[in-house]
């Protein structure tokens, strides 16, 4: 059953997407060549507590940090480590926070110095593929033409979405249904409504969709090598449209 917000529920539900989105920008800020992904957790960590949230992530079934660094063919759940950023890479950088009993989560692909034009054009087709699934995100349309969107045009532009991990209601939950798949056909799926909320993410691989984990049990990577990239917002439907809430 998805959990439809009422007003107040969502005026909290902002106030996390808010705090989230300034703490997101300064992370992009400090995320540079040198830095390690470790210090950017610990970073992380001490912009949550200061906002008087908690980390949404840290121990959630068991994953050990606050944010997941996803680095170059790491596609999500990349575990921080002393791992130091090189010229060149990019970073896949994911962050949920619980503020007033509800949650907020949203990520970001963000280039490492000069980074090459496969990379750039890979982070700009992600970001847009984000846009073009939020558009749908309207009161009477059907929840798989979020994800045909999405799809639709990640693979016009040559590249491939991810389909082992996906989107999620959210709310007083980390995760709440639906599922939200950044692949499918139109019409499809359940009929969205006002005061539902959703945490759309399409995560784009330069090459094949498929994946593979890694011994440590978290890390998704492509299973050819290629790299990936990885945007998300946290979105309520609204009679005035979809409004993003991690802004």
């Amino acid at each position: 059953m998805i959990p439809i917000k009422s007003e107040a529920q969502l005026e909290a539900l902002r106030q996390a997407g808010k705090i989230l989105a300034q703490i997101i920008e300064v992370l992009r800020h400090e995320t540079r060549v040198g830095v390690t992904t470790a210090q950017l957790d610990r970073l992380a960590e001490d912009l949550v507590l200061e906002k008087k949230a908690l980390p949404a992530f840290k121990g959630y079934k068991g994953f050990p940090c606050v944010i997941c660094a996803s680095v170059n063919e790491e596609i999500v759940h990349g575990i921080p480590s002393e791992r130091v950023l090189q010229e060149g890479d990019i970073l896949s950088l994911d962050i949920g926070l619980q503020y007033r009993g509800y949650f907020s989560d949203s990520a970001i692909t963000i280039g490492i110095g000069k980074i090459s034009a496969s990379r750039k054009k890979l982070i700009q087709i992600t970001r847009n593929a984000l846009s073009e699934g939020i558009k749908k995100a309207k009161v009477g349309a059907y929840l798989f033409d979020i994800s045909y969107a999405i799809q639709n045009y990640v693979e016009r532009n040559g590249f491939s979405v991810v389909r082992q991990f996906v989107g999620h209601g959210i709310g007083k939950d980390l995760h709440e249904d639906p599922e939200v798949p950044n692949f499918g056909l139109p019409k499809r799926g359940p009929v969205l409504k006002n005061g539902m909320v959703l945490a759309i993410e399409p995560m784009v691989n330069a090459g094949t969709w498929e994946c593979r984990i890694l011994d440590n049990g978290w890390t998704a990577v492509t299973k050819d090598g290629k790299d990936s990239a990885h945007f998300e917002h946290t979105v309520a439907i609204t009679e005035n449209g979809p409004q993003i809430l991690t802004i």
